[in-house]
């Protein structure tokens, strides 16, 4: 929470639950990147937060884009990236769509099977492709699942594919889960990159580029390493691996990009029990998963609620969204600790929701309407 963004709330009154992101805290943390891997190009993962604002701060600060859709390359090239700037970095595309971002300049594709690389092959000839690997994401707060990627002994299957048919192959690229509190786990992914190297080089493929992935973690209500103990973290492992011929780096954070930059402001719908003996109360809010905190899912992802009663007594609380859908419970299997005065009518401060929560947003289940957004 910034004082920005405390002024405002202050001086902009309104009904329903609204997201404000603050680009000075966007700004500060792009430099952030780039300062602690100074040899690494950043990627903003645009389906963090795609607003248009962030996207032309971050193109105009040399930022690239990582995009999973040919809307997501347009967005980015509206901002004022250059193609050259921008990846299609999911590994499921049409064709169709693959051709299209060709003919808008993009050249750097993700892969993860050869039946992938051939379609690039088609619609994109001599494209750079890198093959995303499996990489088991543990100890992050949001693992990822095996929808991405091949097994690492099938990477060098791949890419000599792409060779085969003309196009580069590129590189490398692995996951280490979203938000994911601990730098050494790139350690482990890294190793299995360069036997990978070392393998295609033998075959006569030289790869170039190890695309370093997100993962890289908000504040939420735990503590996070700082961004340049990552930095420094990966850059030794990188060394440990490849010794002083470090491939080209690149990196694409989203949630650590833009997550502590915003804040949702909502209101108490209604406090209650549902039982005379039930310890925990009940606070529904005008938000919930269907209408931008979808991360809650599981309740991996747990935002800090800050309210006007924060000096007040404690109690355990189930929060949950306002709609008609049994799921839309926030917070239940491990109760969340509010205040005792909290009130109907009060309004809620949700932080380190800047990411993943208006591109969550569901366009109007049950007639609540998409999550507002206001970037400052």
């Amino acid at each position: 929470m910034t004082d920005r963004i405390k002024e405002f709330l202050a001086r902009n009154c309104e009904d329903g639950p609204r997201l404000v992101v603050d680009l000075d805290v966007v700004r500060e943390n792009y430099l952030g990147f780039a300062g602690a891997l100074p040899d690494t190009r950043v990627f903003y993962a645009v389906k963090a937060n795609p607003a248009p604002e962030i996207l032309a701060l971050l193109a105009g600060l040399g930022s690239c884009f990582d995009t999973a859709s040919l809307t997501e390359i347009e967005q980015a090239l509206a901002a004022g990236a250059t193609p050259d700037r921008i990846s299609f970095g999911n590994t499921i595309k049409k064709e169709k769509d693959i051709a299209r971002a060709y003919a808008l300049g993009i050249r750097l594709f993700a892969v993860d099977c050869e039946a992938e690389v051939e379609k690039i092959a088609r619609a994109a000839p001599g494209a750079k492709v890198f093959c995303r690997i499996l990489c088991d994401g543990a100890g992050a707060e949001w693992p990822l699942s095996r929808k991405f990627g091949c097994a690492p002994d099938m990477a060098a299957r791949v890419l000599e594919r792409a060779h085969a048919l003309g196009l580069v192959a590129h590189g490398l690229s692995f996951h280490v889960g979203s938000q994911q509190p601990n730098p050494r786990m790139w350690d482990r992914a890294l190793k299995v990159s360069a036997a990978i190297f070392r393998d295609l080089a033998e075959r006569g493929v030289q790869l170039a580029m190890i695309n370093l992935g997100g993962g890289f973690p908000a504040r939420y209500l735990k503590d996070v390493p700082a961004i340049k103990t990552y930095g420094q973290t990966i850059f030794r492992a990188l060394r440990r691996h490849f010794g002083n011929r470090i491939p080209e780096t690149i990196i694409e954070p989203g949630r650590g990009m833009v997550g502590n930059a915003g804040v949702i402001q909502a209101e108490v719908v209604l406090i209650s029990r549902k039982s005379d003996e039930d310890k925990s109360r009940w606070v529904y809010l005008d938000i919930g998963k269907f209408n931008g905190l979808a991360e809650t899912m599981d309740e991996m992802i747990r935002y800090p609620i800050r309210t006007a009663f924060d000096d007040d007594a404690l109690g355990p609380c189930v929060v949950a969204g306002p709609s008609c859908d049994s799921v839309d419970v926030l917070y239940e299997k491990e109760p969340y600790l509010l205040p005792v005065s909290l009130e109907i009518g009060a309004k809620v401060l949700i932080e380190g929701t800047g990411a993943y929560t208006t591109t969550y947003s569901s366009v109007g289940f049950n007639g609540f309407p998409p999550l507002k957004s206001y970037v400052i």
